[in-house]
């Protein structure tokens, strides 16, 4: 049953409830080098339009890695994205960064960002639950439909619709078994068209999953 006449959230506003905690936070964050999809969401009851200030540290643009987030994410308050440079130099006798402290120590040794690790871009999939308080490290792939436990410290790699907890991160079970992870891959929901995705959203709630394997294998027919 088709339902008419009744709006889809606003992608483009900054608030889409009137509880004004959760915040589609494409539209609050401007730094050109974090990238984040449509209804992805931060929730916290302090201050959900500073995810950009309190939530992405030592975000330096000029470093070159990426924050990508996907569309339909839920972020939960207090999670953290560290970025590359964040980072130490690891392969000298010491750590300390003399080079931001300037004067002699600034022209005796090479310019600090240049010296850092770079561990790549960060990226996080679509419909991706990171729990309360969680750190993700640079250079993180988190797979689509992935679900990170409150608390974890997440310092690699997560394969899609798995579920991880702790510090450091573990897995500790998939979600569903291959052959749905393997339809709901192809179908890729988050992409549908606001229309066609009123229609589905039954079927995204729905608890059989054999109903729904069903229903995606028909779809992708």
């Amino acid at each position: 049953m088709k339902i008419k006449n009744i709006q889809s959230p606003d992608p483009n506003t900054v608030f889409p409830n009137e509880y004004k905690t959760s915040c589609f936070i494409k539209n609050v964050v401007n730094a050109p080098n974090i990238s984040i999809g449509d209804y992805t969401y931060y929730d916290d009851d302090i201050a959900p339009t500073e995810f950009e200030r309190n939530n992405v540290l030592f975000n330096y643009p000029e470093f070159g890695d990426k924050l990508i987030i996907g569309k339909f994410c839920q972020i939960a308050q207090n999670v953290k994205f560290i970025m590359g440079a964040a980072n130490h130099r690891l392969s000298s006798v010491t750590t300390y960064p003399f080079n931001v402290f300037g004067g002699a120590w600034q022209k005796n040794t090479p310019p600090h960002l240049e010296q850092l690790p770079f561990k790549g871009d960060t990226v996080i999939g679509n419909d991706v639950w990171i729990g309360r308080e969680s750190v993700i490290m640079p250079g993180v792939k988190i797979g689509d439909g992935s679900i990170i436990a409150a608390y974890s410290i997440v310092t690699k790699d997560i394969a899609p619709y798995s579920i991880v907890g702790g510090n450091p991160a573990k897995f500790i079970k998939k979600r569903f078994d291959d052959e749905l992870i393997g339809l709901l891959l192809k179908i890729k929901w988050w992409d549908f068209a606001p229309e066609k995705l009123i229609d589905v959203l039954p079927l995204l709630c729905e608890t059989d999953l054999e109903k729904v394997k069903q229903t995606l294998q028909a779809m992708l027919n």
